[in-house]
């Protein structure tokens, strides 16, 4: 048998997979960046959490990581950040702001 007539690539799936979970993660950490840019500088202080430039500088960080760094550690931690204010943050800042 002479094996097969084509180069097999076993890891093409899971390259195709990660870097789509890669764009996905990028989508999220950038919305959570420009949400917390227009989002009113006295709603954080309002809602008791980190101020507004605190939460720019995270994020901020957080996608520049992404692009710049290929830190596995740093992505992760900065997922994790986009998270926390997706589910913590936003949804207080929504409370505080919202109109009656």
């Amino acid at each position: 048998m002479r094996g097969y007539p084509v180069q097999v690539n076993v890891f093409g799936l899971e390259n195709s997979v990660m870097g789509f979970v890669y764009v996905i993660l990028l989508a999220v950490k950038l919305f959570a960046f420009i949400d917390a840019a227009t989002r009113r500088t006295d709603a954080y202080t309002a809602a008791d959490k980190l101020t507004k430039p605190a939460w720019l500088l995270i994020l901020g960080l957080s996608v520049a990581c992404d692009f710049l760094l290929g830190s596995l550690l740093l992505r992760i931690a900065g997922t994790v950040a986009a998270f926390v204010y997706l589910l913590d943050v936003r949804p207080a800042l929504a409370s505080v702001t919202r109109r009656r």
